[in-house]
């Protein structure tokens, strides 16, 4: 086994673990955190998707027939930091989010560590309600073991599916699947849900005009 392989089978069997205590394998979302771990103050340059933009290939069968609704870049004191797109099927409603299957895309500029970003992602999904002290410490701990740092080129992808939890892949290779309604839920809300600190990153992602 090669020592990349060998990274790969830890990380498989920390997230395995974490399954098993009920909170699933959580793997590299915290790369997907609405500021990167960076702290101080973010920008965002709206933009709409283009026509006709491909769609991730592992998005072909996990989201049939989705298509981009809204995109933005996150900049840091004037630095690209990553591109966000929202991909969503036909009947999805803005207003009903997390009723609906969608899918998250992340393409990096910038190298971030995984221990910042763990910590910035639970930081923000704290803006949507108390979590038990409980599932905060094993969501922080999960983060901080599992996610990888990233670099610029790598790209994440994290699906949401109601009811059921959530899907991450990174660089199109399936990476962790998270059996936790609440988690994927709340997660995913660190963009799309009215308590987001960024509501000019929201209202691009969802194709509305931010007020």
């Amino acid at each position: 086994m090669s020592m990349q392989q060998g990274r790969a089978f830890s990380r498989r069997t920390a997230l395995a673990k974490v399954g098993r205590v009920g909170i699933g394998a959580i793997g590299a979302i915290g790369g997907l955190c609405a500021m990167g771990g960076l702290g101080g103050t973010a920008s965002w340059a709206v933009a709409s998707p283009e026509p006709g933009l491909p769609m991730p290939a592992e998005l072909l069968t996990a989201l049939p027939g989705a298509h981009p609704l809204g995109k933005a870049t996150m900049r840091f004191l004037g630095l690209a930091v990553y591109e966000a797109k929202l991909w969503v099927q036909r009947d999805f409603q803005p207003s009903r989010y997390p009723q609906s299957p969608f899918a998250l895309e992340l393409n990096y500029f910038r190298g971030l560590s995984g221990p910042q970003i763990a910590e910035r992602s639970l930081k923000e999904m704290r803006r949507q309600g108390p979590i038990s002290e409980t599932r905060e410490q094993a969501w922080l701990q999960a983060m901080e073991q599992a996610f990888p740092d990233v670099k610029a080129g790598d790209r994440i992808t994290g699906l949401h599916a109601p009811g059921m939890g959530a899907r991450f892949w990174f660089n199109g290779q399936r990476l962790a699947d998270l059996n936790d309604p609440e988690f994927s839920r709340t997660f995913f809300g660190i963009w799309l849900s009215e308590d987001t600190s960024e509501p000019q990153m929201r209202a691009s992602l969802l194709g509305q005009s931010a007020s």
